[in-house]
């Protein structure tokens, strides 16, 4: 049973940021840069949130839209997302790469996740779901798919699979999931959704493969430029998000 008794909890002080009440959670240094570049944040205004940068965007003089980045892993992204909420934020959006499982999954497709597998650490000391499943916002989901389809941009929709380890996703993991229709593997959404539930906010993800592991083999995509395209897609789809957001539209 996960005790809510928490001996170091996340505060807002005095001094802490205000971020409004969505986050953009940039995992990957290369789309928290070109998100910096599109929503135009001055990188004079960046602040630090552990290791990493938070960008806050304001609109009419109070605080909108922010973006917060790079963070690899789920004990680190739950670290992050904790003192968001607690400093203010409602919901949030994470970006981040996956390696694809199913065939029918290539390099540079996007996944747009209804759930994810728990197969990292840090879930169980929130919630411990009897099928080991998190789900993100239905509304965040479905916002994300009407607008990838408004845009004619292709977007899978389906199951993924988080893991802490990514030197241990063995063969056998691999055809587990296969035959439970899981698209892609990555190492943060889960947490972040299982968090996210937990502390009453809305969130949601959208990932770009990277690299593919369907054939049982390592096929990497860093460099193609189908990846590139991907990577820009998904981050049209994160700006027009944020846009209707700013607009009431969600």
């Amino acid at each position: 049973m996960v005790s809510k008794n928490s001996i170091i909890n996340p505060v807002k002080g005095k001094n802490s940021p205000d971020p409004g009440s969505l986050s953009v959670l940039a995992g990957i240094r290369e789309d928290l840069f070109y998100l910096k570049k599109i929503f135009k944040f001055d990188e004079n205004d960046a602040q630090r949130i552990f290791g990493s940068r938070l960008y806050i965007k304001q609109n009419d003089g109070k605080p909108g839209i922010s973006l917060t980045g790079p963070m690899v892993g789920a004990p680190y992204a739950v670290m992050i997302l904790e003192n968001l909420i607690a400093w203010g934020v409602e919901s949030v959006l994470f970006i981040g790469w996956c390696g694809a499982i199913s065939e029918h999954v290539k390099i540079g497709d996007i996944i747009i996740p209804t759930s994810s597998f728990i197969e990292e650490g840090t879930s169980p000391q929130y919630d411990s779901p009897d099928d080991m499943i998190s789900k993100p916002s239905v509304e965040i989901t479905e916002k994300l798919l009407e607008i990838s389809g408004r845009r004619n941009i292709p977007c899978h929709e389906g199951k993924i699979w988080t893991t802490d380890a990514i030197y241990r996703e063995t063969e056998e993991k691999v055809k587990y999931h296969q035959d439970n229709n899981v698209l892609a593997v990555e190492m943060e959404t889960s947490a972040l959704f299982t968090v996210a539930g937990y502390r009453d906010i809305k969130a949601g993800a959208i990932l770009i493969v990277s690299d593919e592991l369907s054939e049982l083999k390592w096929r990497p995509g860093f460099r193609q430029e189908s990846f590139k395209k991907g990577r820009h897609r998904a981050c049209d789809i994160v700006k027009r998000f944020c846009r209707e957001v700013e607009q009431g539209a969600i």
